[in-house]
């Protein structure tokens, strides 16, 4: 299914309200914080209230996010003490996918939406926002593509990669969450200071008992060495405003809201 397969544009309103974090809440508080916004968008969705698109966008604390099927493995347990060791928290997330770490370095983007059929649009959307975080690597000066590099971490059809003379590495990974009539899509992109990152998803593979290749761990940085976090949400945001006006919206700057209660 191709981008333009499917109707993506947003049912919320005129608007997209663009929210900057100012600091990490921790971990597992900024997963739970996720969850609580998408209920409420559920909500809105079934009492056919509009409610505006949001981007929430954060410098998350040293993390590895557990997909739900590596909390199952035998070796979760000490994959997460592994997490522990390295000074990262370990936490399990709601979407979909494998082990993914992120830190200082890193940026986390959240995009919620109401979305009819959002079930429908699901590969639509990795492919729209795909090429989206490609031109926001393009404008901040980091050549990329989509595609998954074989053997790397969190493996995704629609994984974000740069090029490097050793080693193609991966940038930037996806995952979902759906609801009726809405969704959650949040990006993980990793922008500098890769290596603590791959020392610690090294030990968590082998603990869980998975294959990944330690050279696809790499950030923005190893492709082009003068980028940075403030230059890439920067870039982000110009994306961003394309965006939204090419769906009839107006970005805007934004509070975050206040916490929701958990679903």
């Amino acid at each position: 299914m191709s981008a333009g397969d499917v109707p993506l544009a947003p049912s919320g309103g005129g608007v997209l309200r663009w929210a900057v974090q100012p600091a990490s809440s921790g971990a597992a508080e900024d997963l739970e914080w996720a969850s609580a916004e998408l209920a409420r968008y559920r909500a809105a969705a079934a009492a056919g209230e509009p409610r505006e698109d949001l981007i929430r966008v954060y410098v998350p604390r040293p993390t590895v996010a557990f997909g739900q099927r590596d909390a199952r493995l035998p070796g979760f347990k000490a994959a997460a003490q592994a997490c522990r060791d390295h000074r990262f928290v370990p936490a399990v997330r709601r979407a979909g996918g494998r082990a993914a770490a992120y830190h200082p370095g890193c940026v986390v983007v959240d995009h919620f939406s109401l979305q009819d059929d959002a079930a429908l649009t699901q590969q639509a959307r990795f492919a729209e926002f795909a090429e989206l975080f490609v031109a926001a690597f393009a404008r901040a000066g980091v050549a990329s593509s989509i595609g998954e590099i074989p053997g790397e971490y969190c493996p995704g059809e629609y994984s974000i990669q740069g090029p490097t003379p050793g080693h193609p590495v991966k940038l930037a990974g996806a995952a979902q969450r759906l609801v009726k009539g809405a969704f959650l899509f949040s990006t993980h992109v990793v922008v500098t200071d890769p290596a603590p990152l791959r020392e610690v998803l090294t030990d968590v593979y082998r603990l869980l008992g998975l294959e990944m290749d330690p050279r696809t761990v790499g950030a923005a940085t190893d492709v082009a060495p003068g980028v940075d976090v403030p230059g890439f949400v920067a870039a982000l945001r110009a994306e961003y405003t394309g965006w939204a006006e090419r769906n009839g919206l107006r970005l805007s700057e934004a509070p975050l809201p206040p916490r929701a209660a958990s679903a």
